[in-house]
């Protein structure tokens, strides 16, 4: 009991599904301005907009599988390399000065980005690992466990459809995508389930996300809600059908060969494991039959080839806790707890059919 967590949400497009996100998870939330009036032993932000604001040592963590995304707005040369957004200097700086405490990345490559992109973020920046990889590292031994708990049959398939956020996001394929998996594949041997990112249910809103589904969900389609675990969906999965976002980049981890039905590669950090996913994962095409397709991305798969991606995703496999235990009570100033936490197999989901017939998206 030496450490009190607050959650606050800078002032972005998607805060109010933030908040009402960490409040259905009962966090306790203080509104912005409050947060920033007050001062704190400790701050951790997995972004960079406002951080600049927070009266704290801070500590910038990577969000996702790896520095996916370049940066929007970008000032540089004709020829210039343009970062990935968290290893800019235009994020991590303001007036000369570096503003985390501590930046904490998942890879060491990503230090040579860092080094190029920022060198003044070098000193304060150290190499943690990936939660998430580890996370479904310790989870994929679980894979039948959980087939067993989503309801799926002896012999039956899952494919798994994601989609990040934003233009170029598989999400604005599934009115093409959906009818075809549906009217394709045999409803006895295959089951789909969608997982889309959280931005897309608060950028659209509950109401609207299910009414856009809410026919492919009667139809037999589990809306994987915001709340459930995905990595255990993924770790499922006999196929995943994505693009460039990082639940697509983190089935690496698993034996699932990986179609991508989207792909905007000048959105893409050329260094980054989405971009390495991209040149060896099959393209959906619209042209051929949709199990064709999945059986060719299976005969053609090469774990090796996979697992060398799924190698970029974290330097420090298995040790993320560790690592970031002694980055944050080194930062507090306080000695940390005498005992070890290993990356643990995440729960098992819920029943596939409790997100097909559930008309308001929510997990029970």
């Amino acid at each position: 009991m030496r450490v009190q967590l607050f959650f606050t949400v800078a002032p972005h497009a998607f805060s109010e599904g933030v908040t009402r996100f960490l409040r259905r998870l009962g966090a306790p939330v203080i509104p912005w301005e409050q947060a920033v009036r007050g001062e704190f032993d400790l701050a951790l932000a997995a972004g960079w907009e406002h951080i600049d604001q927070v009266r704290a040592p801070l500590v910038l963590l990577s969000h996702g599988a790896g520095q996916i995304k370049v940066q929007r707005v970008w000032r540089g040369r004709p020829g210039q390399e343009r970062p990935p957004g968290m290893l800019s200097r235009d994020n991590l700086t303001r007036d000369g000065r570096v503003i985390p405490a501590a930046v904490a990345l998942a890879h060491r490559d990503d230090l040579a980005t860092l080094a190029r992109n920022c060198p003044e973020g070098v000193p304060v920046a150290t190499v943690v690992g990936d939660p998430v990889y580890d996370r479904l590292v310790a989870s994929v031994p679980h894979r039948e466990e959980y087939r067993a708990a989503l309801g799926l049959r002896t012999g039956q398939e899952l494919v798994l459809v994601c989609s990040t956020w934003g233009p170029g996001a598989s999400f604005s394929a599934l009115d093409e995508l959906l009818p075809r998996l549906l009217s394709e594949l045999p409803r006895r041997r295959y089951r789909v389930a969608v997982l889309t990112h959280p931005n897309i249910w608060a950028g659209h809103g509950w109401r609207q996300v299910n009414a856009w589904l809410a026919d492919y969900r009667r139809r037999g389609v589990a809306l994987v809600p915001p709340e459930a675990d995905w990595r255990a969906l993924v770790a499922a999965a006999n196929w995943v059908v994505g693009d460039h976002g990082s639940v697509t980049s983190y089935a690496t981890v698993t034996p699932a060969p990986i179609l991508l039905a989207r792909y905007p590669h000048r959105r893409v950090h050329h260094a980054s494991p989405a971009a390495a996913l991209a040149r060896i994962a099959p393209a959906l095409v619209t042209a051929r039959p949709l199990e064709t397709q999945l059986r060719y991305a299976a005969e053609e798969y090469r774990r090796s080839e996979y697992e060398a991606v799924a190698a970029r995703l974290s330097s420090e496999p298995g040790r993320f806790n560790q690592r970031v235990r002694a980055l944050v009570y080194g930062l507090l100033g306080i000695g940390r707890p005498a005992y070890p936490v290993p990356p643990e197999p995440v729960p098992a989901p819920a029943p596939l059919d409790r997100w097909t017939a559930d008309a308001r998206g929510e997990a029970a």
